[in-house]
């Protein structure tokens, strides 16, 4: 049995195991979800440090047959393009499960749901096969509109939550279209995806059947991941979440829409990928600059973050618009640092609002000196978010913005000055105003975090985002030899265009 399906399995398992256990034995429901999202980490890790770049095909594989007559089957497998996002939900999971102490009633529920959403999360990431891969991430999706509607916190909680159920909802059916019609199109008779590829290369679709089907996926994966201008669910959404969801999906489950697109969508129709990539880059624009001037405007800290979790998506479909080595590469590292960063920030947010029982901006102020680890691990989170050297979001744009630089000049000025002067502004001013300043009265009964394992999510989070800032090579060496692959299908599709400009020029001639 492959380590993979240990890794999306135990939380699995341990959420039918608590479905016997009593509601009022608390501590064991805790110990037995933080025990099996541990079990998961530690596995993941041991996956990450045992996965050789390079490798032909696909590392740690399994695949069992469910409906042959479909071409259905439980297969799951890892490269390049996954390692990273699988350690980091499984290490994100595992914070997660460590900070949902905040939640006071009903725990058996809240901790069934959230190892369900884990399992999802961790088993779409591995999966290989179309229908899993899309029926992991609906198992993960669900458990995120009940934890909001039931556990969410503030007066909209329910416009919050009818709002993300529809805009994700959508987006999921536009996404089930797509590749749907990507199966039937296709004509390899499989959901597997490795296959589909394959026969892609063999005998590519037709350019309108690309033409239909690209747009399909990229706005149906594009909402889930809230592209621009379909990202409103996002910061009301995680505004009102309770932390541990909040970090699961922001940080794990909203990179699902991306790697759709680079699992799928660009090796298979290439085609429609470049005609596509042009808009997909202006689209980025609004990521990063509208919606960084909507951070600057916030009074709530979760909406602020909200916000700049939304902006970084930008980043992200900017590397993957622009189709070249670099800029693919960015934009799997900073799915996996923004991974890390998201659920950092929401855990913080959280912590004070548990203390203080608000998160306007203007009601703080001072909390260093009341919550010196925690107002710490606040701050290098914002510079973090700022894109400080040394933490792992600062190699994922930067590389970005390299790969970005060769296809859209002019696109990767306005996200750069939207990342070093709208970013910076509101992350450095959101700190002065909640960590410096004089305290205010009312604050000086909270409590920092006081011992191991309460410090202990963020730490790992932290320590996670410096290991990969200052050792990038970790995560791009095992990288760049399968985002290579993707690459290389755009090769043929340059060379017929030249050819036919090259044909156009030489008949203009004549």
């Amino acid at each position: 049995m492959s380590i993979l399906t240990h890794i999306a399995g135990w939380p699995l398992i341990a959420a039918l195991l608590l479905v016997v256990v009593p509601r009022n034995s608390r501590v064991i429901i805790r110990s037995v979800a933080v025990l099996a999202t541990l079990v998961s980490a530690v596995l993941a890790i041991k996956m990450f440090a045992q996965f050789v770049p390079g490798a032909a095909g696909y590392q740690f594989e399994q695949q069992i047959p469910w409906v042959e007559s479909l071409g259905i089957s439980y297969h799951v497998g890892v490269d390049g393009i996954n390692v990273g996002l699988i350690l980091m939900g499984a290490i994100v999971a595992f914070a997660a499960a460590l900070c949902s102490f905040e939640i006071q009633t009903r725990e058996k529920e809240f901790y069934i749901l959230l190892l369900v959403m884990t399992a999802g999360i961790l088993g779409a990431f591995a999966s290989l096969d179309l229908f899993f891969f899309y029926f992991l991430h609906e198992l993960a999706l669900v458990p995120t509109f009940i934890m909001i509607g039931v556990w969410g916190r503030g007066e909209k909680k329910n416009y919050a939550t009818f709002q993300i159920t529809l805009y994700l909802s959508i987006g999921a059916l536009i996404a089930l279209i797509g590749l749907i019609a990507l199966y039937i199109q296709s004509g390899a008779n499989t959901f597997d995806i490795p296959k589909i590829i394959e026969h892609a290369k063999t005998y590519p679709l037709a350019t309108n059947v690309q033409n239909f089907i690209f747009p399909l996926l990229l706005f149906g994966f594009g909402i889930l991941v809230s592209l621009w201008p379909f990202h409103s669910w996002a910061p009301l959404g995680y505004g009102v979440a309770p932390s541990p969801t909040a970090m699961l999906h922001a940080g794990v489950l909203k990179k699902f829409g991306l790697y759709g697109l680079i699992r799928i969508a660009l090796p298979v129709l290439p085609e429609a990928a470049q005609s596509w990539a042009n808009i997909l880059a202006w689209l980025c624009v609004g990521n990063i600059l509208y919606v960084g001037w909507v951070a600057m405007r916030q009074r709530d800290l979760n909406l602020l973050i909200g916000n700049s979790s939304v902006a970084h998506m930008g980043f992200i479909f900017l590397g993957i618009a622009s189709l070249n080595l670099i800029g693919i590469t960015g934009a799997i590292l900073i799915m996996v640092a923004h991974g890390f960063l998201a659920a950092l920030t929401f855990a913080l947010t959280g912590y004070i609002y548990k203390q203080t029982g608000t998160l306007e901006i203007s009601a703080l102020g001072g909390l260093c000196r009341k919550l010196p680890f925690i107002g710490t691990a606040l701050l290098m989170a914002a510079m973090a978010g700022c894109g400080l050297p040394g933490f792992a979001n600062f190699v994922g744009e930067a590389t970005v913005f390299f790969g970005a630089w060769k296809a859209f000049p002019t696109v990767t000025v306005i996200a750069l000055w939207g990342a070093l002067v709208i970013g910076g502004i509101y992350m450095t001013r959101a700190i002065r105003n909640i960590l410096h300043g004089p305290l205010p009265e009312k604050w000086n009964s909270i409590n920092d975090a006081s011992h191991v394992w309460r410090k202990l999510p963020y730490a790992l989070l932290l320590v996670s985002l410096l290991v990969f800032g200052f050792w990038p090579k970790l995560l791009t060496d095992k990288i760049n030899p399968d985002a290579q692959k993707i690459v290389a299908t755009f090769a043929p599709v340059k060379t017929v265009v030249a050819s036919a400009v090259q044909a156009d020029n030489s008949g203009v001639r004549n």
